[in-house]
């Protein structure tokens, strides 16, 4: 609730959203996916870590304070200057 109070009413909401009182910053609507091995989880944490830059919400993905990327760093998973590429997937093992 913190970030909605930040950001202010920020983009118009229809009627329906209006009504149900929802913010306009999620999508209804969902895409299922399975994710198949490691590296489609290190794509879509990726993703993830670099939407708000994407979408010009922020400048540098540790410019998003809300964003998981800062326990990453702290754990050694990402260096803090990190941006996408096709190949620096920070080295974790998840069934450990």
């Amino acid at each position: 609730m913190q970030y909605l109070r930040i950001i202010g009413p920020g983009e118009m909401r229809n009627e329906s959203r209006q009504k149900r009182g929802e913010a306009a910053i999620w999508q209804r609507r969902f895409w299922e996916h399975m994710i198949r091995d490691e590296e489609d989880l290190y794509h879509h944490i990726e993703y993830i870590h670099y939407n708000p830059v994407k979408h010009g919400m922020v400048e540098r993905v540790t410019d998003w304070p809300w964003s998981s990327f800062h326990d990453y760093v702290r754990k050694g998973y990402y260096l803090p200057e990190w941006e996408p590429d096709e190949t620096n997937h920070f080295d974790v093992k998840y069934d450990e």
